[in-house]
């Protein structure tokens, strides 16, 4: 007001502005909750989806073909190392010494390796299965390490335990992809310096 050369203000105006903001504010809280809602909701038991790619076993594929080659380098590294460890000429050259010593070590590390699968299995064995534990029996509410006995829908004990269940309320967390996704829809903010910061974010 100041800055139009307005010095006097009604509250009218201050209360008409206030609830615009607030109309505004709403607005966006319920547009980008809508928003949210919609990234998180799965399509997996929908009957009118099918699935037509599956990025996570693809990924499995390609681990899986990953792991299998390293294992087939290793082979062949290991054959190697075990036919420089058998050779046994009189003259050897500074690499066939090298594949012995790395072979040697190869050697050492498998061994290491067996007696930590022996040792880990043997204790195991010396603890014995795990015990499942226990649960509460039907009917028998724990409220503070006291059992409060249940028969059919009436409380035998002290209170009613509905009093103590509260609901809990879902939470929509919103995150700021959701928020320059909101911005980018509206063309009051689709180019706006807001939305702008918040991509270098």
């Amino acid at each position: 007001a100041k800055k139009l050369g307005i010095t006097d203000v009604p509250a009218e105006v201050v209360t008409f502005i206030s609830h615009a903001t607030q109309n505004r504010l709403r607005t966006v809280i319920e547009k980008v909750t809508v928003i949210t809602q919609h990234r998180m909701e799965s399509y997996k038991d929908d009957e009118w989806y099918e699935q037509a790619t599956d990025v996570r076993s693809q990924l499995k594929f390609f681990e899986q073909l990953e792991r299998l080659e390293k294992q087939r380098k290793d082979e062949q590294e290991r054959e190697i190392l075990l036919k420089a460890a058998k050779s046994r000429s009189r003259q050897e050259d500074p690499e066939q010494a090298r594949l012995k010593q790395k072979a040697k070590e190869m050697q050492q590390q498998e061994l290491a390796q067996m007696r930590q699968r022996d040792a880990n299995l043997t204790a195991l064995a010396a603890i014995g299965p795990r015990k499942k534990r226990k649960l509460d029996s039907p009917g028998l509410l724990n409220i503070g390490g006291e059992g409060l006995g249940m028969s059919g829908g009436s409380p035998a004990g002290l209170g009613t335990p509905s009093s103590r269940q509260y609901a809990r309320q879902k939470i929509t967390r919103v995150n700021l992809r959701d928020f320059i996704f909101y911005m980018e829809q509206e063309r009051e903010t689709s180019h706006s310096l807001l939305l702008y910061r918040a991509l270098l974010k």
